[in-house]
């Protein structure tokens, strides 16, 4: 059962621990997942039906 959970997570691709929800406007939709250590950032839009994705440039 962990092996199938683990298809559905997403990790950060440079710490590999799990993306962190953020809390955002309930009006906007807008769902923003980041890594603990704010390694990256990904953002779905709704109305772009598109993710991005960031990373942080140290």
């Amino acid at each position: 059962m962990g092996f199938i959970k683990s298809l559905f997570t997403e990790k950060c691709p440079i710490c590999h621990k799990e993306l962190v929800s953020d809390k955002t406007n309930f009006l906007s939709n807008i769902v923003i997942k980041s890594c603990p250590e704010n390694h990256f950032k990904k953002e779905f839009h709704p109305a772009l039906e598109t993710y991005i994705e960031s990373k942080k440039i140290s």
